[in-house]
């Protein structure tokens, strides 16, 4: 279970990257395990102590086994975590627009995959062990305003055109299609499909699911940590077999409208629609996710 959890709010000058940093602790005396929300965002855990597993259930080599520091995603299915014992660190959620400028790497690198930092090496190894190190939880909020700085000193902005996409895209809630997507930058279809992937990790219809679903899924009210919104977070988030009739009718939906009325306010075509997303981009239906008892760590 959570025993502390820090907010802690970035340099303002870098309020344009990340909105906060989270700091925690954590002690499970068994095996935790949580199911993680598909998003459109990178998540950096910087940690120590008690390791994590990370498993995609689609393919066993996506994950990573025993870090305690790693980075995740985009993902466009859910993954589950397990972990055990006692264990800190820092987690710092990243638009992939973020993302990509901080870490200065293309992002279909990432895709569908926990990578964890020891294996990357470089600056961010060195940040892990720096943290631990450190006393407080103001000392690390001061080490990682610090850090993020140096990096923005020496990577280069993302391409204005793939920016702008992606910015339409957000504000847009998903909303917007490839077709006038491409046309308000100037691209066709294909070469901005192609471009957003290679940049961002996830192509822009698929990013465009995404982004209606962390809508429904906020709404859902299944977050533990305030979706991102905007360049410095995301404005999206990591049960098999068909929808039951149990699963499409609950007592009542979020707001007290049914699953029907969250469907339509959240641009999805019906009911079973919404179902059909949650089950592949959560693991379980938006019913499940109401229960208490039921969490993610992830903003999804």
């Amino acid at each position: 279970m959570l025993t502390e959890a820090v907010i802690g709010l970035p340099d303002p000058r870098l309020r344009r990257y990340v909105d906060r940093y989270l700091g925690y602790r954590e002690r499970a005396a068994g095996a935790l395990v949580r199911r993680e929300a598909a998003g459109a965002f990178v998540v950096l855990i910087l940690g120590w102590g008690a390791g994590l597993d990370v498993t995609d259930p689609r393919a066993a080599d996506r994950g990573a086994h025993a870090t305690n520091a790693f980075l995740a995603g985009p993902f466009d299915g859910w993954c589950a975590t397990r972990t055990a014992g006692e264990g800190a660190g820092v987690q710092v959620l990243l638009t992939a627009p973020a993302a990509r400028r901080l870490l200065g790497l293309p992002l279909g690198e990432l895709a569908n995959r926990a990578v964890p930092v020891d294996r990357l090496g470089g600056w961010l190894a060195r940040l892990r062990d720096e943290l631990a190190g450190l006393p407080d939880w103001a000392g690390r909020f001061a080490r990682l305003d610090a850090a993020l700085a140096a990096r923005l000193a020496v990577t280069g902005p993302v391409d204005a055109r793939l920016l702008r996409a992606w910015r339409l895209l957000d504000g847009s809630g998903g909303g917007l299609g490839v077709g006038a997507l491409a046309e308000e930058v100037g691209w066709s279809r294909r070469h901005l499909a192609v471009r957003f992937r290679r940049e961002f990790g996830l192509p822009p219809k698929t990013v465009a699911r995404l982004l209606r679903f962390q809508r429904a899924y906020t709404m859902v009210g299944r977050t533990l940590v305030t979706p991102p919104v905007g360049d410095a977070h995301p404005a999206a988030g990591p049960g098999g077999g068909r929808a039951e009739a149990g699963d499409a009718r609950p007592a009542a939906g979020p707001g007290g409208g049914g699953w029907a009325e969250l469907a339509a306010r959240c641009g999805y075509y019906d009911q079973s629609h919404l179902i059909r997303e949650f089950r592949e981009f959560a693991g379980a239906t938006p019913a499940t996710l109401a229960r208490p008892g039921s969490h993610s760590s992830n903003p999804g």
